[in-house]
């Protein structure tokens, strides 16, 4: 499961309204690496692309996203990945964000609880597809 978040680039493929996704660089830190990821997010007339710090942290069992540049006031989000018997994992979730555009902010508020549904389960069927 840490390897599926962690292809930021096959977004694209199986993530609702993710139209795009680069890869801008990509550095080894302590314990990991970090990369710095562009994604396009189009939603009806609405399409804004937006940039991430990532830390991929695989011997801690965590993602940690931090926002660089976009449509956001604020974004960090982060995965935990904790260890389950028989090769499998429970996944924790958290993300915090703030949108600038209030017109935007007001569409997003009204359904991203739809919306968070959908995302987790696009990767709960990305993993099916993957790994079983």
């Amino acid at each position: 499961m840490f390897a599926l978040v962690a292809d930021v680039a096959s977004y694209p493929t199986f993530l609702p309204w993710c139209s795009a996704a680069r890869i801008r660089s990509r550095s080894p830190i302590e314990g990991g690496e970090t990369m710095d990821a562009d994604l396009v997010i189009s939603f009806k007339v609405f399409r804004e692309s937006f940039g991430s710090r990532v830390a991929l942290l695989p011997g801690e069992g965590r993602i940690l996203t931090d926002y660089l540049d976009g449509p956001f006031k604020h974004l960090h989000s982060e995965w935990r990945f904790e260890p389950l018997e028989a090769g499998r994992c429970k996944v924790h979730f958290q993300v915090d964000f703030e949108i600038r555009n209030p017109v935007l902010s007001g569409i997003i508020g009204l359904v991203f609880h739809e919306a968070m549904t959908r995302v987790v389960r696009a990767f709960e069927g990305r993993a099916k597809n993957l790994y079983r």
